[in-house]
This record gives structure tokens, sequence and C-alpha cells, in this order.
């Protein structure tokens, strides 16, 4: 998860309305796709590691700075949709969503598909990553 959330560091106020996120994508043998949000906001984290990643995404882990969208917009399929297709076996998510309209639903999708999924892992080092875009009090652990 550092990997992921030193992926999303660099993007912060680079990426317009979204959130910059880093994803890894960790297969039996390591690191096999990885990816953090382009400048301006597309595409996606979880888009560019999949891309990355390819066939050896089937089966692997996902490790995400930030709860994967799972809104479908004008830019086409969401990244939960996206780590589904892929056959990703495990989600981990350091923070959810901070939006009221999203928290919970990327990773309650994941889960009625049949992933893993696992948040808060290392949640203390990448909230300040998303300090624009949420209250103080959104975390996982409610304090």
């Amino acid at each position: 998860m550092r990997r992921a959330i030193d992926l999303a560091r660099p993007g912060v106020g680079r990426t317009g309305d979204n959130p910059s996120v880093g994803c890894v994508i960790l297969g039996p043998s390591g690191i096999v796709g990885e990816g953090a949000t382009a400048e301006g906001g597309r595409p996606h984290a979880e888009e560019l590691a999949l891309a990355a990643a390819g066939a050896a995404a089937r089966g692997a882990t996902a490790l995400v700075t930030l709860e994967p969208c799972a809104k479908r917009s004008g830019a086409g399929v969401s990244c939960t949709d996206r780590l589904i297709a892929a056959g990703v076996r495990r989600v981990v998510i350091a923070c959810r969503d901070a939006s009221i309209f999203a928290s919970g639903e990327g990773e309650a999708r994941l889960r009625d598909a049949g992933v893993q999924v696992e948040a808060g892992w290392l949640e203390a080092e990448a909230l300040p990553l998303y300090a624009a875009y949420r209250p103080a009090s959104n975390n996982l652990n409610g304090s």
C-alpha cells in the first residue's frame, strides 16, 4: 500500500475534480501493474494499473489508496467494473470514498461480485491525500 500512496502523492492538486489515486496490482511473484490518476483526472489509477498488468490481473490483489469508483460516467466503465471484469481476486483499500453519494458503493459491488475486500490499510497515511475531498470525521473508524 505504501507504493500505491507514493504513486498517488505527486498527483495531488493535478487531477482536476478527481482525487489522485494510486493502484498497485500484485500477482504471485510481485507487482504486475501499477498506475496513478492521470493529470486532469483521467484515466483513473485502476484503469492504468490493470492495463499494465494485462492477463496477470486475473486472480491478483489490487491495492488502491481510495475506494474504486462504482458509478459509470460519460467516461465509460467504472473502476469497480474494470476490477471485476479483470478477475481481480482481492481489493485492499486505504480510504473509503468520502462522497456521501458513493462511499461504500464500490466496496459493496466488489463483495457482491465475490471479490475479497479489505479496507483501512494505512488509512492514516493515505488520508492526507484526500483532505480536500472529505470531512475530517469521515474516515473508516469514525474518528
